[in-house]
Formats: C-alpha cells, sequence, structure tokens
C-alpha cells in the first residue's frame, strides 16, 4: 500500500453505534510522498546525534533516571494527572494525602517504563510486554478494576460522556485478538518495506486506533515508541521521550489521529510524528550539553571541599538520578553520621549547589534545582 494512498478502515453498525474496524498494517507499504522522506531524513540524522551524546557522556544511566521521571509526569499529565516533576522525585510521605493518587500513577508509569526496558533483555517487544507493562500501570490506582494487563472484553470509546456522543469508538472487543496478532507481527516484519522512525510511527497510530486496554491506552501507546527504538538498536539508551511535545501539542497530537482515522491521512500523522522526533531529539541533545557545562561548574565548586571531597562527589552522583535529597537519606547513603551528612549538606547550599525548599527547621529538603530546571 502507497501510504499517500492508505485507507484507515471503515465504520460497522452496532445495535446502537457504530465501531471503527482499522485496515491491518502488517502488508507491503510504499513510501511515496517527498516531503515525508526529507522529514524522515532529519529525523534520522537528529537521532543520531543524540544517541551518540548518550554514548560521550560517563554515567549517563544517572541522568536517564530523570529522563523517565520526566516522560512519566507528562506521559501522566496528558491523562489528566497533576502530579509535578519535583513531586514524582519525593517519597509518598511528603506528598499531601490528596495527591498520593496522582503520585501513584506517576510511579506506576515509572515502574512500568523500566520494568518493560529491563524485560527487553530477554522478550521480544510483543503483546506479552505490552500486557505486562499494563498489569504495572494500573496496580492500586484508578482503573485497577479495568483488566490490568489483558486486553478488554468489552466496547470502550474514546470522549463523549457515553457512547452513543462519543468522539471515537475504537473497534468491537471480539476483533481484538486478531487486530493485535497483526500489530505484534508488524512489528517485527522487517519485510514491510518501512523504515523504523515510519514504521513506529504508524504503530503508534494503529495502537492508540485499536484502545485495546479499557484504560491506560495512552501511556502505554507512548512507551512503546521508546520501547521500539531500543529493540530496534536506533537507540543504546533509552533518551527519546515525545509526551513532552505531545503534551505541548495536545490538541493536535489528538486531531492528526482522528484525522488519519476519518480522512485516512496518514502522511499528515506521520509528518506530526516526526516533526516531534525532531523537536524533542534536539532538545535532548542541548539537555545533554547543559548537563556537561553544569557537570564541569558544579565538580569545580565542591574541588575547595578538601577531604570532604570523597563524600561530595557521591552525593553529587545520587543528586544526578534524583535532585531532591534530605540529611537522613544523605547519610544512609554515604554511610555517615547524621552530623556529618548535616555538614555536607550546608556546605553544598553554601557552594550554591543545593538549596533549601521546605522552610522547616526539621524534615528539611533540599534541592539541586540548577539541575532541576533543565528537565522541567
Amino acid at each position: 500500500m502507497k501510504i499517500s494512498k492508505f485507507v484507515s478502515g471503515r465504520y460497522i453498525k452496532r445495535y446502537y453505534y457504530k465501531s471503527f474496524e482499522p485496515t491491518k498494517i502488517n502488508i507491503t507499504w510504499e513510501l511515496d510522498n517527498s516531503d515525508l522522506i526529507m522529514m524522515l531524513s532529519k529525523a534520522d540524522n537528529k537521532l543520531g546525534e543524540l544517541n551518540a551524546y548518550s554514548q560521550l557522556i560517563p554515567d549517563v544511566d544517572f541522568f536517564i533516571k530523570m529522563h523517565v521521571v520526566k516522560e512519566s509526569t507528562l506521559s501522566s499529565r496528558i491523562e489528566g494527572t497533576r502530579t509535578n516533576i519535583e513531586e514524582a522525585l519525593q517519597v509518598e510521605e511528603n506528598i499531601r494525602p490528596e495527591n498520593r493518587n496522582d503520585w501513584k500513577e506517576v510511579q506506576n508509569y515509572i515502574q512500568a517504563m523500566n520494568q518493560s526496558i529491563e524485560q527487553l533483555k530477554t522478550l521480544p517487544l510483543s503483546n506479552r510486554l505490552i500486557r505486562n507493562a499494563h498489569k504495572v500501570l494500573l496496580q492500586g490506582v484508578r482503573g485497577e478494576h479495568k483488566l490490568p494487563g489483558e486486553f478488554r472484553k468489552s466496547q470502550n470509546w474514546i470522549g463523549g460522556s457515553s457512547i452513543a456522543d462519543a468522539v471515537f469508538v475504537p473497534p468491537h472487543h471480539e476483533g481484538l485478538p486478531d487486530l493485535m496478532s497483526d500489530f505484534e507481527k508488524f512489528l517485527h516484519n522487517e519485510q514491510v518495506g518501512l523504515p523504523q522512525l515510519i514504521k513506529i510511527g504508524i504503530a503508534h497510530y494503529q495502537f492508540e486506533t485499536i484502545h485495546p486496554f479499557l484504560d491506560g491506552n495512552g501511556r502505554i501507546g507512548r512507551l512503546l515508541i521508546t520501547l521500539f527504538l531500543i529493540d530496534k538498536k536506533l537507540l543504546d539508551k533509552p533518551t527519546l521521550y515525545l509526551s513532552d511535545y505531545f503534551e505541548k501539542n495536545r490538541l493536535l497530537y489528538y486531531d492528526n489521529l482522528q484525522n488519519a482515522r476519518i480522512h485516512s491521512n496518514l502522511v499528515q500523522w506521520l509528518k506530526f510524528f516526526l516533526q516531534g522526533v525532531i523537536t524533542t531529539a534536539e532538545k535532548s541533545v542541548q539537555t545533554f550539553r547543559d548537563i556537561i557545562v553544569l557537570k564541569e561548574k558544579t565538580d569545580n565548586r565542591i574541588s575547595s571541599l578538601g577531604k570532604r571531597q570523597t563524600n561530595a562527589r557521591l552525593l553529587l552522583k545520587h543528586l544526578y538520578a534524583n535532585p531532591i535529597v534530605d540529611i537522613k537519606k544523605s547519610a544512609k547513603l554515604l554511610n555517615v553520621n547524621f552530623s556529618t551528612a548535616k555538614r555536607l549538606i550546608e556546605a553544598f547550599v553554601k557552594h550554591g549547589i543545593l538549596t533549601e525548599i521546605t522552610g522547616y527547621k526539621r524534615n528539611r529538603l533540599f534541592v539541586f534545582d540548577e539541575y532541576l530546571k533543565l528537565f522541567r
């Protein structure tokens, strides 16, 4: 099928509504749009540049932990949670009771992301892995009764107060096994005639159109993008996350998906998707550049701490993974007593590395604000 001639599917009359039955995608494709080909070239170059940076930076896994937290916060925000990145980095006891459900949803996304990346070492990117991630995503939060880890066995819909006035009604649940089998085969079929970035753009569209779960489809669909890039070796490290781009362009995100369904305009959706890859990769590269500059500046600040430099460097390494800390946690991390950790934290505050954010005399929290700002 030529991408420009894509036919998205058809509506099937049900009892009192119509469900959309999408065209299967595990077919031979032809990329026949010159604008799309030019954007693809630029996106590939930007992704390659980002991947190169991730290999050059020492201890890059510490910085990637912050990328995962940011992605989890923003992907969950698209679905209506209100947790910000500062809250996501804290332990539950520091979160106001009324905010803990949202906080838990973000923590579940972080766990689902980390678990899925680890499972890719032994499992293919498959329906099984997707269901595993979904089970973690809905554990103990709203949606926990909506078949965590299982594809839906009833009809769902998007938008509207009921199925009668829904914006979009995905395919009927009886056809899900066949559609998700086709989806999985498409992910692994290297004979479909598509570059990998176009392939995952189509896969994301198809997943969101099938909407195979009763809840959590958006988050799993966005998680799928990063997992695919790692699985296909386009990235050595999980450094590209599109939720920031989708969240800032939320209406365009939904409009382009819906436009592809209603008007079969897959090309426009793919242009939007590739622009997201370009924009996000450029921003991620700049973040890594800023991290290198900040790391050098901060290393210079602690060079005057004399005998405390060893502990200072250990604490600093921890702050790159989690830039919010308290004295008790620091003492445990460094295996020193409370007063020693307190003096080191105070030295970090004096040198402008940490800032106290609670205003309390006890149970104080300190933030590596210069670093955290790079991810806001």
